[in-house]
């Protein structure tokens, strides 16, 4: 893998993505070359379209970041903390089982085939058929077939974690 020429064909194209994903054409630059980073850390099979999954990932936790900077700030008037504001943040139960099903999730989509996850992901970033058949190298009329079928191998797999936890909590209680 020739790491440099992946750089001069998709950094580009990258810095495009998360600028129309974000609005901040700094920030893009930033997560873009997060994403090279990652890519060298961890060399992947299919570089190609991993690096947009990946940067896709990378711009959505920075929306996220900035939307929970946004509530907090929304919250904080100009004399300090508003006595009725409600607190943002969610309960210790909600949180929990938010990190549960992210992490579940998360084993799921490793679970498959690398071609499969970075379809779900990147159709989850709301990334076109056109982008996306781009990014893995297929037809746009292939796209939704291989997207479809993605999606019953995911589902199937998660059955199957969930099913798995099932047995293990029960084993373990």
């Amino acid at each position: 893998m020739n790491i440099r020429r992946l750089f001069e064909r998709h950094y580009p194209s990258l810095v495009w993505y998360l600028h129309g994903q974000l609005g901040d054409r700094d920030l893009a630059e930033d997560l873009a070359q997060e994403a090279f980073v990652r890519l060298i850390d961890k060399p992947p099979r299919e570089p190609d379209s991993w690096l947009y999954v990946v940067a896709g990932n990378l711009a959505r936790d920075a929306q996220r970041r900035e939307g929970r900077r946004s509530r907090h700030l929304a919250i904080v008037d100009a004399e300090g903390r508003a006595p009725d504001a409600p607190d943002p943040a969610p309960s210790a139960e909600a949180a929990m089982c938010s990190a549960e099903e992210s992490a579940l999730v998360h084993d799921t989509l490793a679970m498959l085939p690398e071609r499969d996850a970075a379809l779900l992901v990147m159709r989850a970033d709301e990334i076109s058929y056109r982008e996306i058949a781009a990014a893995i190298g297929v037809a746009p009329a292939s796209v939704g077939p291989l997207l479809s079928r993605a999606q019953q191998r995911f589902i199937r797999a998660l059955g199957s974690r969930a099913e798995q936890r099932g047995s293990d909590a029960r084993a373990s209680g």
